[in-house]
C-alpha cells in the first residue's frame, strides 16, 4: 500500500509540474515566436546603417507607419515629416536599394511614393553594360518596365538596374531593380523589359530618406518653361 500511494503522488506531482511548465510555455510563446522577426529587423537595421555611413550629413532615418488607403496607388507614410527636414522630392532608399520618393509632407509626417507606382519613373542604368533608360512603374499587382528601349539595347534577363544620377533625384549607383523578361516583338517598335525591384517595397519597416544636395545639382529650366514664367509674369 505505502508502495501505491507512493507512486501516484509522484504521478501527482509529475502533472502538475507538467501544467506548470506548459502555463510558462504559453505564457513565453509570443516572444519565443518574435524572436526570428527580431534577429531579422536587427540584421536590416544594421544594413541600413551601412548605407547611411554613406550619406552621414544629409540621409533621416525614418519608419513606416501605414500604407495609402487608395488601393490604385502604391504609396507609403513615414513618421516624420518637415519638422525633421524631410522636403518633398527626395529619394527614398532602405538596405537594398531604391524603394521611392518623397512626394507631399506634413509637419510631423510624410507620404512617400514607391517605383511601382503608375506615376513614378526612375533614370537607370544597366550596371553591366552602362546602358541608359528609365523605369516605369505600373501600378498595384503590375511589374515595373523599361519603356522606350530599343529592341537592339544589349539587355539582358538578369542585368542589375542602378541609379543613373540623371533626373537631380538619386545619387547614381544605388541599387533600383533586376531585369526579369525581355520580349522583342517584331511588331513593337520598343522592347518589353520587365524588371524587380531589389528594395523591400512591400515590407521594409524602415527606411532612409536622402537629402537632394546628394544628388547633382537641380536640372536648369527648359526654354519653354522659362518663356511661360516670363509671360505668366507679364500676364500678372
Amino acid at each position: 500500500f505505502a508502495y501505491v500511494s507512493d507512486y501516484f503522488g509522484a504521478k501527482r506531482e509529475l502533472a502538475d509540474e507538467n501544467a506548470v511548465l506548459k502555463q510558462e510555455l504559453v505564457a513565453r510563446a509570443p516572444a519565443i515566436q518574435g524572436y526570428p522577426r527580431v534577429q531579422e529587423e536587427n540584421a536590416r537595421l544594421k544594413a541600413l546603417l551601412d548605407v547611411r555611413a554613406q550619406y552621414a550629413a544629409t540621409a533621416t532615418a525614418v519608419q513606416v507607419l501605414y500604407t495609402s488607403r487608395d488601393p490604385f496607388t502604391q504609396k507609403v507614410f513615414v513618421d516624420k515629416g518637415s519638422s525633421a527636414g524631410i522636403v518633398a522630392g527626395a529619394g527614398v532608399v532602405d538596405e537594398n536599394g531604391v524603394v521611392g520618393q518623397v512626394t507631399r509632407v506634413f509637419p510631423y509626417m510624410a507620404e512617400v511614393t514607391l517605383i511601382t507606382d503608375r506615376d513614378q519613373a526612375v533614370p537607370v542604368q544597366v550596371e553591366r553594360s552602362g546602358a541608359r533608360s528609365v523605369l516605369f512603374g505600373n501600378g498595384t499587382g503590375r511589374s515595373p518596365e523599361l519603356r522606350f528601349t530599343s529592341p537592339s539595347a544589349d539587355l539582358r534577363i538578369g542585368d542589375r538596374l542602378v541609379t543613373s544620377g540623371l533626373d537631380g533625384t538619386y545619387p547614381p549607383g544605388l541599387a533600383v531593380a533586376q531585369i526579369t523578361d525581355v520580349v522583342n516583338d517584331a511588331g513593337q517598335m520598343f522592347a518589353r523589359i520587365v524588371c524587380k525591384p531589389l528594395a523591400g517595397i512591400d515590407h521594409s519597416e524602415f527606411l532612409l530618406v536622402l537629402s537632394q544636395s546628394t544628388a547633382m545639382p537641380p536640372r536648369p529650366e527648359e526654354p519653354g518653361e522659362a518663356d511661360t514664367a516670363k509671360k505668366g509674369g507679364r500676364k500678372g
